[in-house]
Order: C-alpha cells, then sequence, then structure tokens
C-alpha cells in the first residue's frame, strides 16, 4: 500500500517538479529525463543483477519491435505532458489521466476481446458524454487530454502483450529513446542552447528528473506484484486528482461551466466503474473455490 501511495502521490506532484523547469524546453526536459533515467536503471539492474533480462529483451526481435513501439508511445506522454504543465494546462492533463482507465477498457474491448458488464457500459457511456461536453466547453486543450489519454493507453496495452520483466522493459525503452535523446542534446549544445550546467539549480533539477522518471515505476511494480488489481484500479485515480487540485488552488487555472459539468461527469463515470470493480473483486473472493 506504501508503494503504490508513493507512486500514485509522485505521479501526482511531478506538475510542481516540472513548473521548477519552465524555462527548459519540454523536449529538453524529456531527453534529459532519459538520459538519466538510463543511468539509474542500469545501476538498479547491475545491483540487483538484472541486466540478463535486459540484454536478452534488447537481443530479441520479437521483444524488440513492440518494445521500440512503447517507447514512441511513452515518449509523446512525457514531451505532451511536460509541454501542458509548463504551458499553464495542468487541469486539461490531469483529465487524459482520468480518462486513460477507460480508454484502457475500450483497448481491452477492441483488441483483447474482453467483455464488459452492464455497470462498465453505463459508467463508460457517462465518461463519453463528459467527453463530449468537454470537446464542445475546451476545444483548445481537449487534443492535450486525448492525446495523453491515448498514448498512455497504447503504452499499456504494448508492455501488457510484451512478456518481459518491468524493469528490464523500461530498460529497454530508454535504450531505444537514448541515441535521439543524445542526438537533440548534442545538437542543442552545438547551438549554445542546452540548459544542463548553465546553473546548478537547473542541473540538480534535469539529474533529479530520471530519479522521478524511474523511482515511481518501481513502486507501482512493487505494488502491483502484492495488491489486488481492484485496490489498485481506485488507487490510480490519486495521480490526476493530485494534478487537478495542483492547477486549480496552485497555478489558478480557471474551470469554466462546461469544464465543470464535464469532469463531473467522467468523475461518476469513474466512481460507478470503480465500484463494480470493487464488488466484483469481493464477490469472487468470497466464492468457494
Amino acid at each position: 500500500m506504501l508503494a503504490a501511495l508513493g507512486a500514485y502521490g509522485l505521479w501526482g506532484l511531478l506538475p510542481i517538479f516540472f513548473k521548477l523547469l519552465h524555462e527548459v524546453a519540454p523536449v529538453e526536459v524529456v531527453s534529459q529525463r532519459v538520459i538519466w533515467s538510463l543511468l539509474l536503471i542500469l545501476g538498479v539492474l547491475t545491483a540487483r543483477r538484472g541486466l540478463g533480462p535486459l540484454l536478452s529483451a534488447f537481443r530479441d526481435s520479437k521483444l524488440l519491435l513492440p518494445l521500440a513501439g512503447s517507447a514512441l508511445f511513452i515518449g509523446i506522454n512525457w514531451v505532451t505532458y511536460v509541454w501542458s504543465v509548463n504551458n499553464d494546462h495542468v487541469i486539461a492533463a490531469s483529465l487524459g489521466y482520468f480518462l486513460n482507465p477507460l480508454v484502457n477498457v475500450a483497448l481491452g474491448v477492441l483488441v483483447l476481446k474482453e467483455k464488459l458488464r452492464r455497470a462498465q457500459v453505463l459508467a463508460i457511456a457517462i465518461a463519453t458524454l463528459g467527453v463530449a461536453i468537454m470537446a464542445a466547453a475546451a476545444l483548445t486543450t481537449l487534443w492535450i487530454s486525448v492525446l495523453l489519454a491515448l498514448s498512455f493507453a497504447f503504452y499499456g496495452l504494448i508492455r501488457k502483450m510484451t512478456p518481459v520483466p518491468p524493469m528490464a522493459g523500461l530498460g529497454v525503452e530508454t535504450l531505444i529513446l537514448t541515441p535521439f535523446a543524445l542526438a537533440y542534446l548534442l545538437w542543442l549544445s552545438a547551438h549554445g542552447g542546452i540548459s544542463l550546467g548553465t546553473n546548478a539549480y537547473v542541473t540538480w533539477l534535469l539529474i533529479a528528473s530520471g530519479a522521478l522518471t524511474t523511482i515511481p515505476l518501481v513502486l507501482f511494480a512493487m505494488a502491483a506484484h502484492r495488491l489486488p488489481m481492484a485496490t489498485l484500479g481506485l488507487m490510480q485515480y490519486l495521480a490526476p486528482s493530485l494534478q487537478f487540485l495542483c492547477g486549480v488552488f496552485l497555478y489558478g487555472e480557471k474551470l469554466s461551466h462546461g469544464q465543470m459539468a464535464s469532469f463531473a461527469l467522467i468523475w461518476l463515470g469513474l466512481i460507478l466503474f470503480a465500484g463494480d470493480s470493487v464488488t466484483v473483486a469481493r464477490r469472487n473472493r468470497l466464492s468457494p473455490a
């Protein structure tokens, strides 16, 4: 439980961290994030003697191709998120992660041929109505929410279908992104635009971005191994809730009437969906084997 709270709490408070890097271009932030994450991941895997699965996955074309796809989606997600936070669209970003569980369900139905219960269908219909209202009320920022939700959902789908340990998979994804990150940083450096080294404050924040990328994922992997999925499913709403509160109360972002109605419907859909998941989990746990 503490690991799950740590993971979702850190993800929920990321806007505060990235606001501190508002003077750094989002692509550089993500590039630095990739480099420092790779160093930390390699260090952790070396300490745990877990480099074998990483090297095996990197050499296996059947694993490397889907992990290249997941690396692309997580890269898009990171750049979009950092850009949205630093351009005062924290609320739109939080909406993307509220939508993400429902997009996961839709992908499960369409791609994995999973069946939906009636309560789940109702929850998705209500949340879809909320998205439609958001589309009408906030067309200028809707793309942020949709892009974040879709990119993270497709990332999760690929990782679910790819048989590789979490840390090894993250290591391969980071290795795939590293040449592009290095090339961009070298280009920036050659043109005098790189932020790393300009002052100690920014430099240490950029280095810390690697830990803030890797630590929540490690905590999440620990939690997923020990907690029921229904519990994790409820706790995942902590992150976008904290992001939403940051946008409204820390950074003074305004909510229109359409956005408030949209969030109310999406939250209602999430409550119905989560309640159904808990009910079914309890029923399965209490039923005789």
